[in-house]
């Protein structure tokens, strides 16, 4: 009898198939890197100066030791922020966060570009080291960046900033994430501090 031959199906190279897939997989990976936007935003801090104030609000009561006080004590900073990506961004907010010798946490929000008018009217002090500050809502271009003063403000004693763990800024994007900035501890101090004023309607600044 004879042997029965059966024929055997040609074997498929899939090879090629898959070499081709990854390179079309590779392709695609590249361009998605390439056009992903960077999360690092290239931002820094160029200079710093603190303004302590000192509150004294005056009693009309003639008993000795009814004046009450309070101290402030007011961060210009100023900030350089690049644009880095290939989409522009947008600042949405500026916070800042102190840490006391103590280990307490104090965080504040900057100062919002239309009430610096009023700060300055108070505190005229603050006038002559203010620059033009970098407002919420700011737009950098694509490769292009933004310069300005962003103003904080603790309630506290200038002692209690020299003597700081720690002071951080935090620039908020709205489409990118935050970064956050080391204050310097060679923070300028204003030459004049510490600022005292004087109000007595019942209250004195001092």
């Amino acid at each position: 009898m004879s042997n029965l031959v059966f024929s055997q199906p040609a074997r498929s190279n899939l090879l090629v198939p898959v070499l081709i897939a990854f390179l079309v997989l590779g392709i695609i990976l590249a361009v998605v890197l390439l056009n992903m936007p960077r999360t690092d935003t290239d931002a820094s801090i160029s200079h710093t100066a603190v303004v302590p104030i000192h509150t004294v609000f005056k009693s009309e009561s003639t008993i000795v030791g009814r004046d009450q006080s309070q101290d402030d004590l007011y961060v210009l900073t100023t900030v350089h922020v690049a644009d880095n990506l290939r989409l522009p961004i947008f600042i949405k907010d500026f916070s800042a966060t102190l840490t006391t010798a103590e280990g307490e946490e104090l965080t504040t929000s900057a100062i919002q570009k239309i009430d610096l008018p009023n700060v300055y009217l108070t505190f005229p002090k603050l006038k002559p080291l203010a620059s033009e500050p970098l407002a919420r809502e700011t737009l950098i271009p694509p490769g292009q960046h933004a310069d300005g003063m962003v103003l904080l403000h603790f309630p506290i004693t200038e002692a209690t900033w020299d003597h700081r763990r720690s002071a951080t800024l935090t620039i908020d994007f709205y489409h990118q994430s935050p970064v956050t900035l080391t204050i310097p501890p060679s923070a300028t101090p204003n030459p004049d501090s510490p600022y005292k004023l004087q109000v007595s309607t019942g209250v004195t600044f001092s």
